[in-house]
């Protein structure tokens, strides 16, 4: 058995792309001859869910105390373990040389942070902020310490194509950045509704043009964008599942443009319940400036509802322009109404619904096991 530590910042029961990630994936690596640990941050240090491996907990109490803390556990697993798997940036762990070091990269972390902390303007884009130089002390360090913790790794492991070349932009050779997509969870099941009993149950309109979008509400997500370009389609609905700090100025931009009674904010929708308005929208919306590869793109295809998506990040990786959903310009306001305006088109949805469940092939459950597997079996 190869000895392996999970060092994340996040996992079960919270929510969040590598808690459950984690969680879904570690039986499978167990039962290929693995033994797992796993070290996390954790607002709930004695969650009642038992796991069939170690997890140790450190609570978010203030930064020093936490990082301390974390760097005392990770001394002791980084002795017990084999090789160690890490899940997330600038965590207190020093790992030595002798002992592979494995990474999963999802995303940009200096560029959240800078636009987190105020460090950049909040509409910064991602890619201009790969090769932009900055003066700002703070984000030049960041962006220091995130390249030179790459270049540490022995391996990273990506979600996209997209992703694969940002970290090799920071230095990491690329051949040793290994793209395996994401997938749904198996546990991850489309609702058995129709279409029509799906609005039924919504009390939405079987005639009502509706588009969804779902996720935080942050700057780079283009849900003011989505709201502007509604004007198009005068008598579309945009339902907006998720809350954040933007909120208010969204609504604000919804007075704005005329369209207040088109939108509805529904604020955070219980989970449960997300795969019940995808089946009911016409389409689900993300005109986003930044994903690695988003869960939403596969659960909106999962369930048979094509996507407007921008162009951005890895996107064009899942949704094949005229395939299974449209692909759009960013940013360009003008663009996505147009969008807006073809999508409703008679008979367009219906064709693009047509190749939803199939382009999900290449984002199989099985896929993402075994090609982590292979990248995890070349250094153990």
């Amino acid at each position: 058995m190869t000895k392996l530590l999970i060092a994340t910042g996040i996992f079960h029961p919270e929510s969040g792309g590598p808690a459950t990630y984690l969680y879904h994936i570690l039986p499978h690596l167990q039962a290929n001859g693995y033994d797992v640990r796993v070290l996390t941050y954790s607002d709930d240090t004695h969650p009642s869910t038992p796991y069939p491996y170690p997890v140790t907990r450190i609570p978010r109490r203030a930064v020093p105390l936490r990082l301390a803390h974390y760097a005392n556990e990770a001394r002791r697993a980084v002795q017990w373990a084999d090789m160690v798997y890490q899940h997330t940036l600038m965590l207190p762990i020093q790992v030595p040389s002798r002992k592979p070091r494995l990474l999963k990269v999802v995303g940009d972390q200096a560029w959240e942070r800078a636009v987190r902390n105020g460090w950049v303007l909040p509409t910064t884009d991602v890619d201009h902020f790969q090769i932009r130089r900055y003066w700002n002390p703070l984000v030049r360090l960041n962006k220091l310490m995130r390249r030179r913790e790459v270049r540490r790794m022995d391996a990273v492991i990506v979600p996209s194509r997209y992703l694969q070349r940002m970290v090799a932009g920071w230095g990491m050779t690329s051949q040793r950045v290994h793209v395996v997509y994401n997938a749904l969870p198996p546990d991850h099941h489309a609702t058995h509704l129709t279409r029509a009993e799906a609005r039924a149950e919504l009390s939405i309109p079987l005639e009502q043009p509706t588009l969804l979008y779902v996720g935080r509400l942050t700057p780079w997500k283009g849900v003011d964008d989505a709201i502007v370009a509604l004007q198009a389609v005068p008598d579309a609905r945009l339902l907006v599942a998720g809350d954040g700090e933007i909120r208010p100025i969204l609504e604000s931009i919804a007075h704005e443009a005329g369209v207040a009674e088109l939108v509805t904010f529904m604020g955070t929708v219980e989970r449960r319940r997300i795969p019940i308005y995808m089946k009911a929208a016409d389409y689900v919306v993300l005109y986003s400036g930044y994903e690695g590869l988003s869960h939403v793109l596969l659960e909106s295809l999962s369930a048979g509802t094509p996507v407007i998506a921008s162009n951005k990040g890895g996107n064009p990786e899942v949704i094949r322009h005229q395939q299974n959903g449209l692909l759009v310009e960013y940013a360009n306001v003008n663009a996505l109404a147009h969008a807006f305006q073809e999508a409703f088109v008679a008979e367009q949805r219906e064709r693009l619904v047509q190749h939803t469940l199939s382009s999900l092939e290449t984002f199989s459950f099985d896929r993402m096991v075994s090609g982590t597997l292979a990248v995890l079996n070349l250094y153990r």
